[in-house]
């Protein structure tokens, strides 16, 4: 049996890939690969999670969705009714962040630069996902994982969406995506990509999902004020920005 990977991945991604139908407020998709040793998933990345829950809600069955922290909406309601409660919260979820022993691999994929560039684009999700595997298995490569299997997890969008995501990621590991200047070697360790329900409260994926929309403003708009993109940028292992 191959020996598993000391490092584990969890990827989250912001905007949606549509090139047929962009909007021109946010005409962005960015894909992050939060990586992070299982050691310190186990020891630090989750203890660290499970109490910022117990402390807002007594329980950990909430799921930490960026989109619902931003908005107030769901289990983060009590964010709109009390203003030092709402400081504590971001304070205390930004140290968790500023904390956590992850590395970060993003692409960030500006679909309007992206459509005027090329006639025939390639599809962003497609372009973002090859990026991200190129640097993960460079990373890797230098951590000393080569022979090992490495799982990629993903959060479940459906049954055909899940089945074509995973086909493209075996195609590019597997050395099908022949475009680019540099091809790589995947075959050095073993990529799986695996998908997880959001019911199944990955601490891993939510972590994910903290940091893909800060990455995407950041290309969008780098001159703006972006405190969750700050609070993250030491974790910055690469970002590519195409075109």
């Amino acid at each position: 049996m191959t020996e598993f990977s000391d490092y584990i991945v969890y990827v989250d991604e912001s905007g949606d890939h549509s090139l047929s139908s962009v909007d021109p407020q946010f005409p962005a998709f960015a894909l992050s690969f939060c990586v992070v040793k299982k050691s310190d998933y186990a020891d630090k990345l989750v203890p660290a999670m499970q109490r910022l829950k117990f402390k807002y809600w007594g329980h950990d069955s909430v799921v930490l969705h960026e989109h619902e922290i931003r908005k107030s909406k769901g289990d983060f309601t009590f964010l709109l009714t009390d203003k030092k409660l709402r400081e504590d919260f971001y304070a205390d979820l930004n140290t968790v962040m500023e904390g956590a022993p992850i590395t970060i691999i993003a692409s960030a994929i500006d679909k309007l630069k992206l459509k005027e560039k090329y006639p025939n684009p390639w599809n962003p999700y497609e372009i973002a996902l090859k990026f991200c595997l190129e640097r993960l298995l460079m990373f890797l490569s230098d951590e000393g994982q080569h022979g090992t299997r490495v799982h990629v997890v993903f959060e479940c969008r459906g049954k055909a969406e899940d089945e074509e995501l995973e086909l493209v990621f075996r195609r590019i590991v597997g050395g099908g995506e022949n475009w680019g200047w540099v091809q790589r070697d995947f075959s050095v360790m073993e990529f799986e990509p695996k998908f997880a329900k959001k019911s199944v409260n990955s601490t891993g994926l939510q972590l994910a999902d903290l940091t893909a929309r800060p990455i995407a403003i950041k290309m969008l708009r780098p001159d703006q004020s972006n405190r969750a993109y700050d609070v993250i940028l030491t974790k910055l292992g690469n970002i590519k920005e195409f075109p």
